[in-house]
This record gives structure tokens, C-alpha cells and sequence, in this order.
């Protein structure tokens, strides 16, 4: 199962097809590239989401609409701030890992794409990294076909292994807190909760549909019903586990702060940016064992400020 899982992260890495991942099952050339990407600097940990095949995040680019000038002057400004935000907290994070956690739905891999994209780290998702690894196309297959325990026993072993990595921002899957092992994991980099009110998670599951959702599909009913009910009932379950997080990002938090009612109107680079926030907020106060010289902080204050 180990060599299995780190295939799966060299199949990204290096792009390796079927024949070419088994006939490496047992050699050690996986660990060596997987090795390389722990000490990438941010142009290196570009050039190997490429290699991976997973395209970087677009450019925020303007959104055309009745505001005209007003939501250029907006999304520009989102962009900037975004980018200000990045630089002031991979400053502090010293190449450690982000992993986000929460439900399913919350946003985890899209928010995920857009902060590693501005700072210059690789993004996994651990869902897809075990789909890889047991050679399965999803995750509702895998539980169909093995169990929710053989799911989980590998999504275990993917993250034992990118923990020991660098420079990575992952999206866990939502059951992933529910290990205490996985937390051992994640505590080696920074944990980010994306806590999203459980109505907007169930607007959202009932709109895509629930059969890539294993715990959520259900052979009748009202979708948006069905849904809430089972989220409500998981969120019962992992709610103190989610609270491990060294961070937590509140989405109600965000859009109150905005002036929003409704979550639904927060952008994925809203919530990348409070994340970056929360993440830097933490990082200075827990900056204990480790911490930054007053020249070396003060240079760095200096230099965002010409950003």
C-alpha cells in the first residue's frame, strides 16, 4: 500500500503512465523526485504543477457587468490585496505546508489553487491522490468497491507522505480529521478550517449532484433535504475535529464583514485572502521557538509596504 500511495504522488510529479508506475512499484526513483520538490523554491514548485498536469489558476481578470468602472476598480483591487496578503505570509511560513480541512464542498480545492498559485507552492488534493494510487477514477467507486476503511487507510498514507514534503498547499478530503494520525500529519505544516454555514453547503451539494459524494448520495428525495441532513449529521460527528485547526476562516464572518447576507456572494479569492490573514495572525503569534529578528522584520514591513 505504501508504494502504491507514493506512486500516486510521482504520477503527478512526473506524469508516469500505468505500465511506466508499475514496473517502478518497488524502485526508489518516486522518493527521489518527490524528494526534489521538498526543497523547490517557488519557480521550481510552478514548473512542477505543469509537469503534473494540473494547470495553475488563471489571472483574476475583471468581470464585466452594469458596475462598468466600479467593478474593475474592485477586482483590481481584490488582486492586489490577494497578492499582498501572499507575500506577508510566505514571508513567515518558511516553506511549511497548508492543508485545508472541512466539509465536503466547502470550497477546499478551489480555494487551495488560487493560494498556491500566488505563492509559488504546489497544490495536491488527497482525494485524487488516492483515486491515483489504487487506480480507481473516484472516490465513490472506491467506497463502493472496497470500503470507506480501505479509503481511508490510504488517504492516511498520503498524507503521511506529502508531510514530509515542502512548499505544498493540499485540500484534504472531508473525512480526513477524523484520524488522529492525520492530524499528526498536518500539525508538521498549518491547518486552515473553511467553515462554511451547513444551508450553503447543502445549496451546493444539491445543485452539482451527490454521486461523486459517497456519504451524501441517496436513491430519492429532495436533494437540498437529503443533503442537509446528512451534512448536519457529519458535521455533528467532526465538528470538535475540525476545531483542531490551527486556523479557522469563517465564511459568515467574511460576508458580515462585507455587508453580505449570503455567504453564496463571497469569491473563492475573499475567502484566499482571509485565509491568508488568519494564517499570518497565527504564524506571529506562535513564532515562539523560532522567531524573527527585529532587522529581518523590520526589512520585510518595509518591503511589503512598497508592494
Amino acid at each position: 500500500m505504501e508504494a502504491g500511495v507514493g506512486l500516486a504522488l510521482q504520477s503527478r510529479a512526473a506524469g508516469f503512465g500505468s505500465d511506466r508506475r508499475r514496473s517502478a512499484l518497488y524502485g526508489g526513483e518516486w522518493r527521489a523526485r518527490i524528494g526534489s520538490l521538498r526543497v523547490a523554491e517557488p519557480a521550481v514548485a510552478k514548473a512542477a504543477v505543469w509537469a503534473r498536469g494540473s494547470k495553475p489558476v488563471a489571472p483574476l481578470r475583471a468581470k464585466k457587468s452594469s458596475g462598468g468602472h466600479e467593478t474593475l476598480h474592485n477586482s483590481v483591487d481584490e488582486a492586489l490585496l490577494l497578492k499582498r496578503k501572499s507575500e506577508e505570509v510566505l514571508f513567515y511560513l518558511n516553506g511549511r505546508c497548508i492543508y485545508l480541512v472541512g466539509m465536503m464542498g466547502s470550497g477546499k480545492s478551489t480555494v487551495g489553487k488560487i493560494m498556491s498559485e500566488v505563492l509559488g507552492y504546489s497544490f495536491f488534493d488527497s482525494d485524487k491522490l488516492v483515486e491515483q494510487a489504487v487506480g480507481m477514477p473516484s472516490v465513490a467507486q472506491i467506497f463502493k468497491v472496497h470500503s470507506e476503511a480501505f479509503f481511508r487507510d490510504n488517504e492516511s498514507s498520503v498524507l503521511r507522505d506529502l508531510s514530509s514534503m515542502k512548499r505544498l498547499v493540499v485540500a484534504t478530503g472531508g473525512g480526513a480529521v477524523i484520524r488522529p494520525v492525520n492530524w499528526k500529519y498536518m500539525k508538521k505544516g498549518l491547518s486552515v478550517w473553511l467553515d462554511v454555514p451547513l444551508d450553503a453547503l447543502a445549496r451546493r451539494i444539491a445543485k452539482v449532484g451527490t454521486a461523486s459524494r459517497p456519504l451524501l448520495d441517496q436513491p430519492s428525495g429532495d436533494p437540498y433535504t437529503m443533503a442537509f441532513s446528512k451534512l448536519s449529521m457529519l458535521a455533528e460527528q467532526r465538528g470538535d475535529a475540525y476545531a483542531n485547526a490551527d486556523v479557522r476562516v469563517s465564511l459568515e464572518e467574511i460576508a458580515s464583514k462585507q455587508g453580505h447576507d449570503d455567504v453564496s456572494k463571497l469569491t473563492p479569492t475573499d475567502i484566499a485572502i482571509e485565509s491568508f490573514h488568519k494564517i499570518e495572525n497565527f504564524v506571529i503569534e506562535h513564532t515562539v521557538d523560532n522567531p524573527v529578528g527585529d532587522s529581518q522584520a523590520d526589512s520585510h514591513a518595509q518591503r511589503i509596504q512598497t508592494l
